[in-house]
């Protein structure tokens, strides 16, 4: 599960960026019960997902031309302007330079080199998200990278991440990452995609995992409301019982019944 999303480098927002907000928004609302709150006219069709009345994730229009609907994983910063001189300087590009978000916080957008998508965010006003590691909320995040090794490296150095090698055999190797401070606690793991994805043609990619009561009633609700299966409902030794999607819109995401839950 999460650690504190307090530390600088831990994970502290999560978005979803998709064509049609209303009918993602009622896509997770019948699985999580998840309620719509604009962020206002200002905002551009941005609002908050809410689980009871805590903020759980957001969604909004894409802005990005070409983008594709996807969850966006935020990790805290404090000095966005200094995080993206770091992913500079450690060969990452720089989608979006650090911006204010009205009085809310500043953002930035980043690609590390070997491709995947992420963002920081310095808070201000809106400190993060208010609920994680419950049913409804989420666990975990995870990297699917064409080159576990540099993105080690990469989110190491410019996020300060401190980490854990498990070895998967043939060669694979799964990385626990956490913040450091954070005890060597992880919230995220990276894991390094099969030749025969890479042959497939995948790339790299941050998603989410939202925690569930019952990973396999997640599963049939999901498939009813329109989500592609990915990854069947299976069990993981140590970590739990999960099932991974496209949500009707294309973004990937899982469910995650914890262990320890």
């Amino acid at each position: 599960m999460l650690t504190s999303t307090q530390l600088p480098g831990g994970l502290n927002w999560l978005d979803l960026g998709t064509p049609d907000v209303a009918a993602a928004a009622a896509f997770y609302r019948g699985l999580f019960g998840w309620e719509f709150a604009s962020a206002g006219p200002e905002a551009g069709g941005y609002g908050f997902l809410r689980k009871e009345g805590r903020t759980v994730a957001a969604v909004g229009p894409l802005t990005e031309e070409g983008a594709s609907s996807a969850w966006t994983v935020y990790f805290r910063t404090t000095d966005a302007d200094a995080t993206t001189r770091a992913v500079e300087a450690a060969g990452g590009v720089v989608r979006f330079p650090p911006a204010e978000v009205f009085t809310a916080g500043r953002m930035a957008g980043f690609t590390d080199p070997t491709g995947a998508e992420f963002a920081v965010w310095e808070p201000r006003d809106t400190d993060g998200l208010d609920l994680v590691n419950e049913p409804g909320s989420v666990s975990w995040v995870e990297l699917y990278t064409t080159d576990g090794a540099a993105a080690r490296t990469f989110y190491g150095g410019v996020l300060g991440w401190e980490g854990t090698d498990r070895p998967m055999g043939g060669g694979l190797v799964y990385s626990t990452v956490g913040p450091a401070g954070g005890g060597g606690a992880p919230h995220g793991g990276i894991l390094q995609l099969q030749q025969v994805h890479l042959d497939a043609g995948s790339t790299s990619e941050w998603h989410p995992y939202f925690e569930v009561e019952d990973c396999d009633a997640a599963l049939l609700r999901a498939q009813e409301l329109g989500a592609t299966v990915l990854i069947p409902a299976m069990d993981a030794g140590g970590v739990g019982r999960l099932a991974m999607f496209l949500d009707p819109f294309g973004a990937p995401f899982a469910v995650l019944r914890s262990a320890a839950g």
